[in-house]
């Protein structure tokens, strides 16, 4: 006996509706469309660049800072040839390492600097919109402040008195990391504390109170969950601000050390000489690196929120079939 069309396509639905533990699989089932398309893109787009920093040392060709192999010097400023695929920078060095090096570079900064904005901003945010009174105020206060300055400049600054000169590769994506998370905890708390202000007075909370709940066990149990839901969403666009930062730094020569680590913005710098000669190798590839992370990680963020977001949300809906009408006899 076969089912009928009804049966099957309301089982396709709940195969479709149950439950998954493959990270991402639920926001991408979420999906229809072009909003899926962009998800997807924005996904291999980000896979690419991981695979990229992982295993750059079996992937590059030579090393960043190599300008020599087998006891043969690079010739410099070499056009892209079957040698050299992106060609040599004027210093001999292949840029193909160096963009593939500068992907690890990268991929390290971003996941720390979101890291510690996260850790800091979303605790700081629970606490201040829970809290109230005099260090909500000092909070809010400092934020404010910290939004005033020109998020690059304060990059610079903060970067300045944290690397301390110090040439290891370690130090610099510490301090440059670092100096993104100052400028991007501001953005963490205020989300945070915001909803945390909204959510403080709903029923639920007062009934946990009521019930003789400690502060932290409300917070924690009760609050989080609820406030950070659109936390996802800022660390994947901040992860593409992070990439324009790190690539600012770099090409203002507050970075970085060029002798410790490979990165796309110092790349960039070097290679404006080269444009007025003609040569466009040394500059076009890091370029098109740090364009395609940021399309990549927007990508994703944007879907996201799309996802995530129920006043933009244009997830797929499930057809209803109604079951055929008997016929009145």
């Amino acid at each position: 006996m076969t089912a009928s069309l009804p049966e099957v396509e309301q089982t396709e639905a709940q195969l479709e509706a149950r439950p998954t533990r493959i990270p991402g699989l639920a926001a991408l089932r979420a999906t229809s469309g072009f909003q899926r398309g962009m998800l997807v893109a924005g996904l291999l787009i980000m896979l690419f660049f991981v695979v990229l920093a992982v295993f750059a040392p079996a992937i590059a060709p030579y090393g960043f800072n190599a300008d020599s192999a087998k006891g043969i010097d690079f010739q410099t400023l070499q056009a892209p040839s079957a040698k050299h695929w992106f060609g040599t920078t004027v210093g001999g060095e292949d840029v193909l390492s160096r963009v593939v090096f500068g992907s690890r570079t990268a991929l390290e900064v971003i996941v720390l600097a979101v890291l510690f904005s996260i850790v800091v901003g979303v605790p700081a945010g629970l606490i201040s919109g829970y809290r109230g009174g005099w260090l909500d105020r000092v909070l809010v206060l400092v934020t404010d402040a910290l939004f005033a300055f020109p998020s690059l400049l304060l990059a610079i600054i903060i970067d300045v008195v944290i690397a301390g000169g110090s040439s290891s590769a370690t130090g610099g994506i510490m301090a440059a990391a670092i100096a993104i998370t100052v400028v991007y905890v501001p953005q963490y708390f205020r989300v945070v504390r915001n909803a945390t202000v909204a959510a403080r007075e709903e029923p639920y909370v007062e009934a946990a109170r009521a019930l003789g709940a400690p502060p932290r066990a409300v917070m924690i149990r009760y609050i989080f969950g609820n406030v950070v839901q659109t936390v996802p969403v800022i660390a994947t666009l901040n992860a593409g601000d992070a990439i324009l930062t790190l690539a600012g730094l770099g090409f203002l020569g507050f970075g970085i050390e060029p002798s410790s680590a490979a990165e796309w913005g110092y790349d960039l710098n070097k290679a404006l000489s080269d444009t007025a000669a003609g040569i466009w190798w040394t500059g076009t590839f890091p370029g098109i690196a740090i364009v395609l992370v940021v399309v990549g990680v927007t990508l994703v963020g944007e879907s996201l929120n799309d996802v995530l977001n129920p006043l933009l949300r244009t997830t797929k809906l499930t057809p209803v079939v109604l079951p055929p009408r008997e016929d009145e006899s």
